[in-house]
């Protein structure tokens, strides 16, 4: 299968004799594997501010938060596949799936994957970071495990309550599980305190945010598929107001969190939110899908620097 051409929504993969070298890539497309680095730094962010609260860090701890953080995070963007797998098959344009996969193709619905298949993968991921989470003191694993569960109910109420609503309570609530990641990676050795609180009040407008530029880049599919994304609601012009709200509150509540947390983290916070300025103001100038995908890469750049900002400001 070419990379660089539209996905296959017909074949179901078995007759056209595939090969392991396509089948590895359809995996790691579903996956979502060149991301794969990304999630454990927003995860160790909020347990590395934790242990500089409450001490207790161990290299061994880390790297069972990492690998917690891997395979739950990877297990949510496979159930997000798994749940959209028909809808997906009404795509009209692959230029979005190749910022989001590496090959560039939707596994399930070009059948390169089955859904049993990926239904398993799910499955078999989410019980390894449930595992994992046993590992940690008590009562922490019942924290954790009920944030996993928790995040994969929204993220399935958030894939089919999108398919039919006025108002979009599918990423008001769906965001919340994004933006409780970093909190559960706090309560690896802390507790849910008033720090943790303002951590996910100053995630959560940013990660609204980074929804509404993905589906103003994914506009075109999310029509086809008939969902009511936040610029299929508003149009365009009203997801930039949209963005530009959320991005307003996620420097106020900021605000309230970075300096509490020293000179380092605050630095980084102040370099992340100048690149979201930048995003915002492009899209109010010119709140266009294009526009979207271009500034996507740039938010995910903020929300390294502010991660490894945290994660720099536990450790020197």
């Amino acid at each position: 299968m070419d990379p660089e051409s539209p996905v296959n929504v017909t074949g179901t993969g078995e007759e056209e004799g595939l090969t392991l070298r396509t089948r590895l890539r359809a995996f790691a497309d579903l996956a979502r594997i060149h991301f794969l680095p990304v999630w454990p730094l927003v995860f160790c962010s909020g347990l590395a501010l934790s242990a500089e609260v409450y001490g207790g860090f161990t290299w061994s701890l880390a790297a069972r938060a990492v690998a917690m953080a891997a395979c739950g995070f990877t297990a949510g963007l496979i159930l997000n596949d798994y749940i959209d797998r028909d809808l997906d098959r009404r795509d009209v344009s692959p230029v979005f799936s190749r910022y989001w996969r590496p090959f560039g193709t939707r596994p399930i619905p070009s059948g390169t994957v089955q859904p049993w298949e990926a239904l398993a993968l799910f499955l078999a991921l989410a019980a390894a970071a449930t595992a994992l989470a046993l590992t940690f003191p008590w009562p922490r694993p019942a924290w954790l495990i009920g944030l996993g569960l928790y995040s994969y109910c929204v993220e399935a109420f958030y894939q089919v309550a999108k398919r039919r609503q006025r108002f979009p309570f599918a990423q008001l609530v769906g965001r919340t599980d994004f933006a409780l990641f970093p909190v559960a990676g706090y309560l690896c050795l802390g507790y849910p305190d008033a720090l943790a609180l303002r951590f996910f009040l100053a995630f959560y407008p940013w990660t609204l945010v980074h929804l509404a530029v993905n589906d103003l880049a994914d506009l075109e599919n999310d029509r086809a598929r008939g969902l009511a994304t936040i610029p299929v609601l508003y149009g365009t012009r009203g997801t930039a107001a949209w963005i530009g709200g959320w991005a307003a509150l996620h420097l106020v509540a900021g605000a309230f969190f970075y300096p509490l947390l020293g000179p380092v983290p605050l630095a980084a916070w102040a370099a992340a939110s100048l690149l979201l300025i930048i995003v915002v103001g492009r899209i109010l100038a010119d709140p266009v899908p294009e526009k979207g995908l271009a500034l996507l890469p740039v938010l995910h750049l903020s929300l390294l620097i502010s991660s490894l900002g945290i994660l720099a400001g536990a450790t020197l």
